[in-house]
């Protein structure tokens, strides 16, 4: 059966199209409360559904909030988007999610797509890429986020800010989009170098001398910052710099570095001086703790192993990993607020939790 139309809820209200379009699509100009009676119950008997988009249209405001994450099924990402949704409903907006693989050029889609949906704002959360070969796809991402933005939408950063490829480019083209017209993008930067340095600091207060790192592609920001923040708090400690393995940044990439660092736990164990392993996630972290135990090797008897997020994953985990804490949930729905109401968002933060997975053994 074909859908009713606003001409057919019109002509049996007796008015005019455009009146049944002030009532039913939430216009500012509505008539009188009888003419506003008569057009609505028109539409609940002949069973009208309101189109979106007109509603968007009259009452500037779509009522929908993009979220773009890299994966949802990553326990990172799906805790970013449980206190986007929790602020999302509180004010009365529809959350729109999508996944894109962390690549610019997806993100550069869903924002696309976003924007074509008339989203009220959108929220990017991840890490950024400064590979070379994503040069062209972050410069696309940036002109249809401040397309974006010079069309009224806000925008939230969650994680790291934008990039602009062409601040070194001489011809100067990234002047032009950075100084667009509309509301510039809102950061909540997650101190990941900060944090990854403290935690280096409480490992090497542990009386652990010997680390290797299991880090994510070389130019994988959150990675790269993760990476830098402990070397720097090895060498505070007058710490040798730790080697750096480079793997898929996932549980599975973590799990591959892990059968291949086999022979190098043992040999250190052996010596007295076992390693500490760094994975600069936590999914990364269980990935390098299950294959080593398939291996007959276990933390901490045999090695230590920290990660980096504390997700919700690691209440089951064993041994208890030892991590840095973001309160990832928070983040979200500050983005959110942020997103929706123009509120400054707070300013994120982190903790180091020492758990079982680095302990000394005796």
């Amino acid at each position: 059966m074909p859908a009713v139309t606003l001409s057919e809820v019109a002509r049996a209200a007796g008015v005019s199209p455009a009146t049944a379009s002030r009532v039913l699509n939430g216009s500012s100009r509505i008539p009188g409360a009888d003419i506003a009676e008569r057009v609505k119950a028109a539409a609940a008997t002949l069973g009208y559904i309101p189109n979106a988009q007109a509603q968007a249209l009259a009452r500037s405001s779509s009522g929908l909030l993009g979220l773009i994450v890299h994966d949802i099924a990553d326990p990172y990402f799906s805790s970013i988007a449980r206190g986007v949704q929790s602020a999302a409903r509180e004010l009365n907006k529809i959350l729109l999610l999508t996944s894109t693989e962390g690549t610019p050029a997806e993100e550069r889609l869903a924002v696309e797509a976003f924007t074509s949906r008339r989203a009220d704002a959108i929220v990017l959360a991840g890490s950024r890429s400064t590979r070379p070969e994503d040069e062209a796809a972050n410069s696309a991402l940036l002109r249809e986020a401040y397309r974006y933005l010079a069309n009224g939408g806000r925008l939230v950063l969650a994680g790291h800010d934008l990039v602009d490829p062409s601040r070194h480019d001489a011809s100067g083209h990234g002047d032009t989009l950075l100084h667009g017209a509309g509301t510039p993008p809102v950061l909540i930067d997650i101190p990941n170098e900060t944090l990854a340095c403290e935690l280096a600091r409480a490992l090497g207060g542990q009386g652990h001398s010997r680390f290797l790192i299991v880090a994510g592609p070389e130019g994988l920001m959150t990675s790269d910052l993760r990476v830098a923040g402990f070397q720097e708090g090895l060498a505070e400690q007058g710490l040798d710099k730790a080697e750096v393995l480079r793997a898929p940044f996932n549980r599975d990439g973590g799990f591959e570095t892990g059968l291949e660092l086999e022979d190098t736990v043992r040999q250190a164990r052996n010596s007295g001086s076992p390693c500490c392993i760094f994975a600069v996630n936590d999914r990364m972290a269980m990935g390098v703790v299950a294959a080593l135990r398939h291996r007959g090797l276990h933390a901490p008897a045999d090695y230590a192993v920290a990660g980096f997020d504390d997700i919700k994953t690691l209440e089951d985990f064993i041994p208890g990993l030892t991590t840095v804490r973001l309160p990832l949930e928070e983040i979200g729905r500050s983005a959110a607020e942020a997103a929706l109401t123009g509120a400054d968002p707070a300013p994120a933060s982190g903790e180091v939790v020492l758990r079982e997975s680095t302990a000394r053994p005796s």
